[in-house]
């Protein structure tokens, strides 16, 4: 308020006076620094707009909350998120509502692999997946990138955590081990890593098309393992 004051020309003194503050109260609250959660606050406010961007502003409070915690592996609730988006001045564009009695028909993802997985060179076709591994400190997660034709792991990464970054580093190895990928396709299953954003535009990024089979495929994460 006082800044706001003394910006149409007021002076910092007649502005004190005005709102009955003194001026050393005044001058030891502005040099006082800015709490923890102040500064996580406005560090958090940076990241969702980065996210509501890179959406091209269609993401709303829930989907932004999704894609900082898996993508970003950022512990933030929904409701912070809303109130932050709201102070900022952003928000998703609204879904549309079906009219009442409205028949929703079946959404397919698309997926051309059709698990016919043989390839007769490299770099057609690569399988992703995760993998859980028990050891003496704890779980521990693995992310590959296979090549079908020759079954050599092209990328992988490792961490304690199963997130978007995961399964990016080993996206991010492959592709810059690789790179002839001319009509190249990924597949992966629907995890919340692979189809967060994040990944999705990594991977269109690197020239490749996706593909997703259902959630947990037996049969394609035995071709993984």
């Amino acid at each position: 308020m006082i800044e706001s004051l003394t910006g149409q020309g007021i002076s910092v003194q007649h502005a004190l006076r005005t709102l009955g503050v003194s001026e050393s109260g005044y001058y030891d609250w502005k040099g006082r620094p800015d709490s923890p959660t102040t500064l996580r606050r406005i560090w958090l406010a940076g990241e969702i707009a980065d996210v509501h961007k890179a959406s091209g502003g269609t993401y709303g409070a829930l989907r932004v909350t999704a894609e900082l915690r898996y993508g970003r592996d950022i512990r933030v609730g929904h409701g912070a998120v809303a109130q932050i988006m709201r102070e900022i001045g952003i928000k998703g564009l609204p879904t549309r509502r079906l009219p009442r009695g409205a028949k929703v028909s079946k959404v397919f993802s698309l997926d051309p692999v059709g698990r016919v997985f043989r390839r007769d060179r490299p770099n057609e076709l690569w399988l992703t997946d995760i993998t859980e591994h028990p050891t003496r400190e704890g779980k521990v997660y693995c992310a590959v990138v296979l090549d079908v034709f020759s079954r050599l792991v092209v990328g992988w990464s490792i961490d304690s955590t199963q997130t978007t970054t995961l399964v990016l580093n080993a996206l991010g190895m492959a592709t810059q081990r690789r790179q002839d990928r001319d009509g190249l396709v990924i597949h992966s299953d629907r995890g919340v890593q692979f189809t967060s954003w994040a990944f999705s535009q990594n991977v269109r990024d690197a020239g490749i098309a996706p593909s997703m089979g259902a959630v947990g495929s037996a049969y394609d994460k035995a071709l993984v393992s």
